[in-house]
């Protein structure tokens, strides 16, 4: 057998892996690695491919529901019964580290890698979203950033011809070094169609298809499994390079391929490339696998064994065929021009075996390699931060409440996090490439139309990393609860969740403590929600060593849900639509400005807690609304987020070139009333023919309501006071983040 290198601890600390997993290699194999099996063990039991120290944790997330089709982690993304005999494939990723030295291949293969989980199911991708966060937005390297990510994603999304129909986007100093940029698709198939990650069928072939392979992305996994430092420019070379063309081309032969029946597996190759497809399709199927890496095409003169294992080239993907059926997928990938070659067969197992020339390089046991077989797993040290009991003791009767609230309102609908972000979203095509569409009207979650259905798919993704950083469980119990609201909003149920997990260093016990905190209050939330997991992403290390300081961001567990419109005739959306209209809100006003935008950006406090929040008042006013929807009382429908009451009102308005007259609460403080950022309220309007139903509905459930006054007709008034028409706020509204980016 090769050993291209001497192998020893110090060839193992070197490659990322610590010396009791030296060990642990050792004694699994009963005999000391060479090069190229430690490389391989490298990337597989990275933090990035293993999820070695978050995997006890995610473990305790709930995974079962009615509609389950794939349970988490078993195939390539998470699969739900839509009805009608359809189902939909969906995850959420994060290309978090390459984006950050290289924003633009970064985020478009993102973009690429995501849209691969989904069709390497079966699934033809209808819809993509995105959760991005930057630091101020004010200085160069931002602007560099979300220019690089913003370009990345709309021009790979754009050529591949898949819409991009909604998203979200951040911004905080805690991000300036190390941005986010997490990923989601959803594609459609159905049910009993899709295609399965396990390799099948010992003497079945092994083919790669797609792009040849090169150098790029090689130790990428490595890469996102450590902290950004001064010195990541060095890692450009560990970023890939994406040709959306040529996935577009491996998409529609793929979509041919799932018709015929001949595929026994079928896996993208993302992370850790080749290494990881062999290992992990071997392992779930329990079978193995003999690879001859001389048979892969390469497009890079001269390149090393360990090389092609490692290398993340872009659009590729691992595919083994029944016996005989081979000649029908190679004509398959002919038509459409795509490298289709085998490169190895299914055997009995247990073990990966890689060969050159002939020559044996590598046998593993494929089992010792994944995450839920042999791959390490730890649970690390937590310890509750200092600074989370001096957030606790925030007290707002020292913040003084402002005369001129009117010029508070102004200020607000400048901020970054608060005003439009159509500088943004207008670089994406929310139409290309499908006849599945999106509502006219905007709703609080993205809605795409199921083609030859009446059926829809309500799609969102949210996460208010403040509330999480002041407290881990009740912030992400609140990111959880945004999802379902802004479907529910939307006219849709919820039915799952997807999850991208991005913390700092798992190693620091403050950090593990916040990541511990969010999955219990994930937990909790989406067994109330009856939102099961179906997977997703853990990305840790997004922090940055400045010098001898290190910079960590805010606990970010990005949620992704999705919820299924059982008829178009019931989206809701947030616009108000007529002059006259009733405007209530449900839920209840409090004297609360914890963690709001106002505060912290009116008032330079950032030390206080998260907004109030009951998951059973939650989860009670969604279910009235669910009903009140489905019996046509209610006009429209937005929830109170970010800027709170009055920029839900101002955004309902704005959409429908409307305004309102309304009337505060006298017992709630008037800026925590209109600014506050408690949890649970959504505004809703009512037209006055429908407007007794709506009370008697409200009373007979005892749900916490109030009316708030009425829509005119481009004016706003509040508590009688002239605060001038809806278009004096449109323009700083629309305006303001495209002039602080161009600026």
């Amino acid at each position: 057998m090769d050993s291209a290198a001497p192998t020893t601890v110090l060839t193992a600390k070197e490659l990322g892996l610590l010396p009791e997993e030296f060990d642990k290699i050792c004694a699994v194999l009963g005999r000391t690695p060479n090069f190229t099996e430690l490389s391989v063990y490298s990337v597989m039991w990275s933090e990035h491919c293993s999820y070695k120290n978050s995997i006890t944790w995610l473990k305790t997330l709930p995974k079962e529901g009615p509609h389950m089709l794939a349970k988490a982690g078993e195939e390539n993304a998470g699969l739900v019964d839509i009805g009608e005999g359809l189902a939909c494939a969906f995850k959420i990723e994060s290309h978090n580290h390459p984006s950050a030295v290289e924003p633009y291949q970064g985020a478009a293969t993102g973009v690429g890698g995501i849209n691969r989980d989904i069709f390497t199911m079966g699934a033809r991708p209808i819809a993509q979203l995105n959760s991005l966060r930057f630091g101020d937005p004010t200085s160069d390297r931002t602007k560099w950033l979300v220019k690089g990510v913003v370009r990345g994603i709309g021009n790979y999304g754009n050529s591949f011809g898949i819409p991009t129909v909604g998203g979200e986007v951040y911004f905080d100093k805690c991000y300036e070094q190390n941005p986010l940029v997490n990923a989601f698709s959803a594609g459609i198939v159905e049910v009993g169609g899709q295609i399965s990650a396990k390799a099948q069928g010992v003497g079945n072939a092994v083919y790669i298809v797609g792009s040849s392979t090169g150098r790029d992305g090689i130790h990428g996994a490595a890469f996102a499994s450590k902290d950004l430092s001064e010195d990541s420019a060095n890692d450009i070379p560990s970023v890939q390079v994406g040709d959306p063309f040529q996935e577009k081309l491996l998409l529609e032969a793929t979509m041919e391929l799932a018709k015929i029946g001949a595929v026994q597996g079928m896996q993208d190759m993302g992370a850790a490339g080749i290494t990881c497809s062999t290992s992990e399709m071997s392992a779930g199927g329990g079978v193995g696998m003999d690879i001859d890496l001389d048979k892969v095409p390469t497009r890079q003169e001269g390149m090393e064994p360990w090389e092609i294992l490692l290398s993340e080239s872009q659009e590729r993907m691992l595919v083994v065929v029944a016996q005989g059926r081979e000649k029908e997928v190679e004509a398959i990938f002919d038509k459409w021009d795509i490298h289709c070659e085998p490169i190895g067969v299914v055997t009995e197992g247990p073990y990966v075996r890689y060969f050159w020339k002939g020559e044996k390089l590598a046998e593993i046991p494929a089992e010792s390699l994944v995450l839920g077989g042999g791959a390490p797993v730890y649970q690390r040290e937590t310890r509750e931060p200092a600074y989370y009991k001096a957030y606790q003791a925030f007290d707002m009767d020292e913040v003084i409440c402002p005369e001129d609230l009117l010029s508070v309102a102004h200020a607000l609908v400048k901020l970054p996090n608060i005003a439009s972000k159509r500088w943004v979203y207008e670089q994406y095509d929310s139409m290309v490439g499908t006849k599945n569409r999106s509502t006219n009207e905007a709703s609080d979650a993205a809605v795409v139309n199921i083609k030859g259905s009446k059926r829809a798919i309500a799609m969102t993704v949210d996460c208010n990393s403040r509330y999480v950083h002041a407290d881990p469980e009740v912030g992400t119990m609140i990111a959880v609860a945004e999802n379902a609201r802004n479907i529910v909003c939307s006219g849709g149920i919820p039915s799952a969740i997807t999850n991208c997990l991005n913390f700092g260093n798992p190693y620091n016990p403050e950090v593990y403590w916040q990541f511990v905190g969010a999955i219990k209050g994930m937990s909790a939330a989406c067994e109330k929600f009856a939102t099961p997991v179906t997977g997703g992403n853990v990305s840790f290390y997004n922090q940055t060593q400045m010098g001898d300081r290190i910079e960590p961001i805010f606990p970010t567990p990005t949620i992704a849900m999705i919820g299924l419109v059982e008829d178009t005739k019931l989206v809701t959306t947030i616009p108000f639509k007529a002059k006259g209209d009733l405007i209530y809100m449900l839920g209840m006003s409090r004297d609360d400005i914890s963690s709001s935008q106002y505060l912290v950006h009116c008032h330079g406090v950032e030390a206080s807690p998260a907004p109030f929040f009951s998951l059973e008042e939650e989860f009670t006013t969604l279910e009235q609304l669910k009903v009140l929807i489905r019996k046509g009382v209610v006009a429209s429908a937005h929830d109170v987020s970010e800027g709170g009451l009055f920029i839900a009102l101002l955004e309902s308005a704005m959409q429908a070139n409307m305004g309102f007259d309304i009337t505060s609460d006298v017992e709630i403080r008037p800026d925590a009333f209109l600014f506050g950022e408690s949890q649970s309220r959504i505004v809703v309007s009512v037209n006055p023919d429908n407007d007794e139903a709506f009370i008697d509905h409200m009373m007979l459930n005892d749900i916490e309501f109030a009316l708030l006054g009425h829509v005119t007709k481009g004016s706003i008034r509040i508590d009688d006071q002239d605060w001038g028409k809806v278009s004096d706020f449109e323009k700083g509204y629309l305006n303001s983040l495209a002039e602080i980016l161009e600026g």
